[in-house]
């Protein structure tokens, strides 16, 4: 879970000397905006160059228009590494992870007994309910997506399943567990910046998320019964056939996956879990499928490169190793460094006051920290930033509305944790689009729990359904002032 140290800065915070204005802050948020957009968008450049330019310009404005000096500047950048220090490992060590587990044979093996048991028909759906399932019991949606996701894009394609709509279907899934379960950093977060109680967090979620993900299940098996149509003959055979020919397919190639969810529900850390997975991976590959234990380690750091005979099955199946994770990882801490910046320099501080000074009423209020949430995920790239900087700005606010803190959790969690996976230079976009060798633009459109989570959170502010009152003493208890779900 990421430090609870760390506090945004406020705008009563910063000085009136260094505080920017509305103008000059909106100069580097445009700026970012029209350089991802001309420079992704148009020059179809990779993330780096936009990003880069964007620091650039807001180092510039820091340094020559707010009077910051370099050390203050470099202090804000380091600042945004550290917040993302922990995706930016687990981004490492996924890389290597899904290397060994395909050297290992866990992932062909998964895609071996997965092929045998699914449908078409059902595929979508059962996937993105099992991705939930996993996710809330282990509590990190990026830990299912990285390993039981990577497997369920095999058995999709092998199905005849578009992989970019497998990919949103396990998005969905996974995210929607990871909000719903008490081990889960996110929710945890969200739970302790906003002061709320972490189970009164979890049940002011509950039917949202489960709303949310209950429509995007019934779109799923709407779109499986018109994505996956016949099976060529001899399709699932011939890949069955060439993972068995390839791995030596035993239930003792899933002794990684045990290892890394039995202490995931042990109460580790992804990282630990993730790390411990990786050794499980080498050491199954050595003792089960014969290769030595340099081998084992080569395959970790370079990745592999499967000859099964059958070209859908090595694409499937290669992997670039920790060495391949350096152009992801180059993404993710251009982003991080942008974010941080924007937030040290206190651009971030006078976009949430500007923000709370427009509230007018509690659904204006509760959009507006969705919406609020949602714009820090796209500036900052990091979903910790979504959580923090709103839920601290606008606590106060709640308090005055007469508000309990759960309707400011429910709201930057629900708007601002499903959605970085769908910003292509975010963190959570970027390691998502890694691990399933999908573009971001390309599961866009199919990650529908993404659109309907924030979407059923601005529905219930402006109708007040599940909107709950600050809980005030009566007598030796508390209660509610209104009904919470």
């Amino acid at each position: 879970m990421p430090s609870l140290d760390f506090e945004p800065l406020t705008y009563e915070e910063l000085s009136p000397e260094r505080r920017p204005t509305l103008s000059q802050a909106l100069v580097p948020v445009l700026g970012v905006v029209v350089f991802l957009g001309i420079g992704s968008g148009y020059l179809k450049l990779a993330p780096h160059a936009p990003l880069l330019w964007s620091i650039v310009l807001t180092g510039l404005v820091a340094t020559y228009w707010l009077g910051l000096s370099w050390n203050d500047v470099y202090d804000g950048i380091a600042k945004g590494l550290m917040m993302g220090l922990q995706a930016v490992l687990i981004l490492f060590t996924i890389y290597a992870l899904i290397a060994t587990w395909v050297s290992a044979g866990t992932i062909p093996g998964l895609m071996y007994y997965g092929l045998s048991v699914l449908t078409p028909e059902v595929f979508l759906p059962a996937t993105a309910l099992l991705a939930a399932a996993v996710a809330f019991s282990i509590g990190s949606s990026w830990t299912t997506a990285g390993t039981l996701g990577v497997a369920f894009i095999g058995i999709g394609s092998g199905l005849g399943i578009p992989e970019p709509m497998t990919a949103g279907a396990i998005l969905s899934g996974a995210y929607a567990g990871d909000k719903q379960s008490p081990l889960s950093d996110t929710t945890n977060l969200a739970a302790a910046v906003t002061n709320t109680d972490l189970y009164d967090h979890i049940r002011s979620m509950r039917w949202g998320t489960l709303l949310a993900l209950g429509i995007s299940v019934v779109l799923y098996a709407a779109l499986g019964l018109r994505a996956g149509g016949a099976i060529p003959a001899g399709q699932v055979a011939e890949i069955q056939g060439a993972l068995a020919g390839t791995y030596d397919i035993s239930p003792l190639v899933f002794l990684p996956l045990v290892v890394t969810f039995g202490l995931a529900l042990s109460g580790y850390s992804a990282l630990p879990s993730l790390v411990a997975g990786v050794f499980a991976g080498v050491l199954t590959t050595v003792l089960l499928q014969g290769q030595s234990f340099v081998v084992g380690w080569e395959i970790f750091l370079n990745g592999t490169e499967p000859a099964t005979g059958v070209e859908r099955v090595d694409r499937l199946l290669h992997s670039d190793g920790l060495s391949g994770s350096a152009w992801t990882i180059t993404v993710v801490v251009a982003a991080l460094s942008l974010g941080g910046l924007l937030e040290s320099t206190g651009i971030l501080a006078v976009l949430a006051h500007r923000l709370a000074a427009s509230i007018r009423s509690r659904s204006s209020l509760i959009v507006s920290t969705g919406v609020g949430a949602i714009v820090v995920n796209v500036l900052s790239a990091q979903q910790y930033m979504s959580i923090v900087v709103p839920g601290m700005s606008l606590r106060n606010l709640y308090d005055e509305y007469d508000l309990d803190s759960e309707n400011l959790s429910r709201a930057v969690e629900a708007a601002g944790t499903p959605t970085g996976a769908l910003i292509p230079w975010h963190a959570g976009a970027v390691y998502m689009s890694g691990a399933f060798g999908v573009a971001t633009l390309e599961y866009f459109p199919y990650y529908f729990f993404a659109f309907l989570s924030p979407l059923v959170l601005f529905a219930m502010g402006l109708t007040g359904w599940g909107i709950t009152e600050k809980r005030v003493d009566a007598g030796d208890g508390r209660s509610a002032a209104a009904a919470d779900d």
